[in-house]
């Protein structure tokens, strides 16, 4: 939802006149459409019918490459943001835009923590924890 909030932001202003929002663009609709795809692939639990894909391992890459790609998406689209826009709406488009920029590379950085956990095998549950082997 925050990437859709992104591209939608950034495509509702005149981001056509300004290259820096073309890249921007690029990276929220790309990794947009991946996540949803991903999504899907879950959601239909097509992940269990292809035992060959390390899947810990692919989404563990692809949110590493979402929160990389994502940084410089941020960085450029606030870099880009001039305050002094002879358009006020396309200023408070395009500094909303940076705002949820920089909370979904948060978030592909925490959901890249947590997948890069799942394929190292790093986290365990209480009962795992509490067993003890005294054989």
């Amino acid at each position: 939802v925050l990437g859709l909030l992104v591209w939608a932001l950034i495509a509702d202003t005149t981001y056509y006149l300004h290259a820096a929002y073309g890249w921007v663009m690029f990276v929220a609709i790309f990794f947009w459409i991946m996540t949803v795809i991903f999504l899907v692939i879950y959601l239909l639990q097509l992940h269990l019918k292809f035992h060959v894909v390390p899947w810990s391992l692919v989404l563990a890459i692809f949110n590493a490459t979402a929160t990389i790609l994502y940084v410089t998406a941020f960085v450029t689209c606030s870099a880009a943001v001039k305050p002094t826009s002879w358009r006020q709406w396309d200023y408070n488009r395009r500094a909303a835009a940076s705002f949820f920029a920089c909370v979904v590379m948060v978030a592909y950085g925490a959901s890249t923590f947590f997948s890069f956990c799942a394929w190292r095998g790093l986290g365990s549950n209480a009962a795992t924890s509490q067993v003890t082997n005294h054989a």
